[in-house]
């Protein structure tokens, strides 16, 4: 909600609604309430006052920041997101500019950031720009970089600073208007040019309009428009003692600042209380952003301004011939005028523009104006006929669900295409092809290209129309002539593939990507083989496609993987050794010849580990390559102690190969094998790092061991703990159950008499009186027929005979 906050001489601080109504109070001082700040929610108010007290609390929660200072503190500006958390600060002048932060813990941090030119009597803030006005003259802080970017001096330094008090006010986040005594500044806050800022701050400010009016001003507010700045300024005059009643009341006047003077633009005389005892001083003027309020306070009155209603301003647009601007406002306020009024508005607009000679402008008001009235445009299209400018209401003209005859369009069509092939085809590409005579259009372009064959522009624009009249074969032979980009669109959306198969060469040509792409996501229409054998006398276009076939999958065209071999080779090598890794089709003693043919040392080591000759690989490493990590990988990756042999004994005699050794394979060969071997006197690089490391990864495998060790013991007795109460169970045994030695139900029929049954863990049951005897371990039971099981065929029965 709105609302006004208003300070006392007394110390007291009053919350308003608009009509002036009083909400809440606060009792802040004794003395009089200087400066009054809101950040941009409404939720929380700064205040000082002239006894040196600054408060800053939320209007809800009254939490925040409360000090006394032994000096007046004349201003107190809030961040204008102080709501926001991130945002916690604030600053105040008296002789000191001071901004106040609240850090994580939740205390308050103080910092100066200018003092020593006198009293501070005015701040604004806006988003990271603090501006400030003390007897010197305007600076402007920007936060965000902690720079000072600019000193606007006073220009007047024979008022009094007190009498005639500074007016700040922000029209945006980069614009500062400053009026002090009888001049006015426009001060544009711009970014720096980055090779020009040495020690300089990253922002500058440039005056982009000064002047002097011909009186005081007390306030300054920017005035809601896009079209120019202008200013809300509340003004006090002194004048001769004859007229005093008259020159003493303060103005409220609208001008718009020119670079070096301004243009009035309305003057309302204002009548305040007591107003011929009020100097300039005792005039404030404040605004609320984002609306189109304005507030003048005096000692004794505030006085609300708003701007006119809309009919006012549309009437007083038109008086000024601003029919744009009147035409806008009165669309905007279409409920409350009649649509001919609007129309009437429109029409004197274009009649203007039309007599001003600004035709295109005139067009386009057509579209807006002009509506659904078929007859006002034909009417219209003649017009501009008439004065030669069909080309500028072309683009304007109904082309959905309203349409003029088909008559009108060609003829626009015609005018173009006589003077102007590109308007032409623009036209052609947008106008949908219903709203003219498609077959008249076409001859018309016929015509012309018998004058001149080669003209790109009429051969496009030509494909075009035989498109929209569904002669696809023409289209796509103008387009291929032309290696236009429609052309695969063309391919695509009318299922031309059986035109093309004889011109893949020349598509490829034109795009490679677009071309393989379109024959890979059609491989129903355009066999793999047709475009091979189409390909096959230009090889890197063949490898283009075969490659991405591949990619795609591995295994469609196996059948070309032995020639792949050879195309990778010539035309794409990075991507050689991740074909023969993927590809299972592919022969590697024929890839093996192609690559030792040409050198390739990494692909020939891939392959020959692939067949198994992991040696000669090792060798090749060691030898050609001379990479010793690549090495010691390698053999890794084998894993075989017949390779670990051999690396060593290559590696015996080179210094830096043993220190790869020693830094890498702890983990797979007794590094001691390796150090025996070493001659005495030999100088290894990095010797007793290597050792630290390989102590150390020994220490590691020691901890690893003992660790799995825990966790083994630990495991093993968790198991154990759960097989005996697993074993611990009851076993359910009734009348079904049988006797595994005699066959025989396994409980008796007369239950009442007594009988003994073994049951193992394994399930098997048993009569007592038919198990064998205990065996070697003396008082222990085994199931005769799962030992039976573990001893092999016949134990089961020599058990039973005994």
């Amino acid at each position: 909600c709105t609302f006004l906050a208003l300070g006392t001489h007394f110390g007291k601080v009053f919350l308003l609604d608009v009509q002036g109504n009083v909400t809440q109070k606060f009792e802040i001082s004794s003395v009089k309430i200087n400066q009054i700040s809101l950040d941009e929610s409404g939720e929380h108010v700064g205040i000082c006052s002239e006894d040196g007290k600054v408060q800053v609390f939320g209007l809800y929660t009254r939490e925040g920041f409360h000090e006394n200072f032994d000096c007046p503190i004349k201003v107190v500006a809030l961040h204008p997101q102080f709501t926001r958390s991130n945002y916690k600060q604030f600053v105040t002048g008296g002789t000191k500019l001071l901004l106040y932060e609240r850090n994580w813990l939740n205390r308050w941090k103080t910092s100066v950031l200018h003092e020593g030119e006198g009293v501070i009597t005015n701040i604004h803030w806006r988003a990271n720009l603090i501006a400030w006005a003390n007897n010197v003259g305007v600076k402007i802080y920007d936060i965000s970089t902690k720079q000072r970017i600019t000193n606007v001096l006073r220009d007047n330094v024979s008022l009094r600073p007190d009498m005639y008090p500074c007016s700040l006010c922000w029209k945006d986040n980069t614009t500062l208007i400053v009026g002090w005594g009888t001049s006015i500044k426009i001060c544009a806050v711009k970014e720096r040019n980055p090779t020009e800022m040495r020690d300089l701050p990253s922002r500058y400010v440039e005056i982009v309009s000064a002047f002097e009016t011909e009186f005081f001003i007390s306030g300054l507010a920017p005035l809601n428009s896009d079209q120019m700045v202008m200013m809300l300024v509340c003004i006090y005059i002194e004048g001769p003692t004859t007229e005093e009643e008259f020159r003493a009341r303060p103005r409220l006047d609208i001008i718009q600042p020119l670079p070096e003077s301004c243009e009035e633009i309305s003057s309302d005389a204002l009548t305040v209380r007591n107003f011929q005892d009020n100097e300039c001083r005792d005039y404030r003027l404040e605004h609320s952003e984002g609306e189109s309020l304005f507030y003048i306070i005096s000692p004794k009155d505030i006085v609300v301004a708003k701007e006119r209603d809309q009919d006012d301003h549309i009437d007083w647009l038109l008086e000024k011939k601003k029919y744009e601007e009147a035409l806008m406002a009165a669309e905007i306020s279409f409920k409350n005028i009649k649509r001919h009024e609007v129309q009437k508005i429109g029409m004197a607009y274009i009649n203007h523009l039309v007599e001003k000679g600004d035709y295109d402008s005139a067009a386009r008001k057509c579209q807006k104006v002009l509506g659904k009235n078929m007859d006002l445009w034909e009417n219209e299209v003649y017009r501009f006929k008439t004065i030669g400018q069909l080309k500028a209401i072309s683009q304007y003209l109904p082309r959905g669900d309203l349409r003029l005859r088909p008559a009108i369009y060609e003829m626009i069509l015609h005018e173009f295409l006589k003077t102007d092939y590109e308007g032409f085809a623009t036209l052609i590409r947008e106008w949908p092809g219903e709203l003219y005579n498609n077959m008249a259009i076409v001859q018309a372009v016929i015509d012309h290209l018998k004058k001149d064959p080669t003209n790109r522009t009429l051969l496009t624009t030509l494909a075009e129309l035989y498109t929209y009249d569904q002669r696809y074969d023409r289209a796509l032979e103008i387009y291929l002539r032309l290696r236009h980009k429609d052309v695969y669109q063309l391919i695509h959306k009318h299922n031309l593939f059986s035109s093309i198969e004889d011109k893949i060469v020349l598509l490829m040509d034109f795009d490679k990507e677009k071309a393989v792409d379109m024959l890979l996501d059609n491989e129903d229409k355009i066999s793999t083989d047709r475009v091979v054998e189409e390909l096959g006398d230009r090889p890197e276009l063949l490898h283009v496609y075969l490659h991405k076939l591949f990619k795609r999958d591995h295994h469609k065209g196996q059948k070309y993987h032995e020639r792949q071999i050879g195309l990778y080779a010539e035309y794409d090598r990075p991507n050689l050794l991740p074909f023969l890794r993927d590809s299972t089709h592919c022969p590697l003693e024929k890839a093996l010849e192609i690559c030792q043919q040409r050198n390739f040392v990494e692909e020939t080591v891939f392959l020959l580990s692939r067949m198994g000759n992991c040696r000669r690989a090792l060798q090749m490493i060691m030898e050609e390559l001379g990479d010793v990590d690549k090495a010691i990988e390698f053999a890794k990756e084998q894993d075989d102690a017949e390779l670990w042999e051999d690396l060593i004994s290559y590696s015996i005699d080179k210094p830096p190969f043993i220190t790869g050794l020693l830094n890498n394979i702890g983990t797979h060969v007794d590094p001691i094998l390796l150090i025996h071997r070493i001659k005495e006197g030999m100088e290894i690089p990095n010797l007793r790092d290597s050792l630290v490391k390989i102590l150390q990864d020994y220490n590691l495998q020691i901890l690893l061991r003992e660790g799995c060790k825990k966790i083994l013991v630990a495991d093993s007795l968790s198991l154990l703990q759960k097989m005996h109460r697993t074993q611990m169970r009851g076993v359910r045994v009734d009348e079904e159950n049988i006797c595994e030695s005699c066959h025989a139900t396994i409980l008796p029929s007369d239950m009442a008499k007594p009988f003994s049954v073994v049951v193992f863990h394994c399930r098997h049951m048993f009569h007592k009186e038919c198990l064998p005897s205990p065996g070697t371990i003396h008082g222990v039971q085994f199931c005769n027929i799962c030992s039976a099981k573990r001893r092999g065929p016949g134990s089961g029965i020599l058990e039973m005979k005994k």
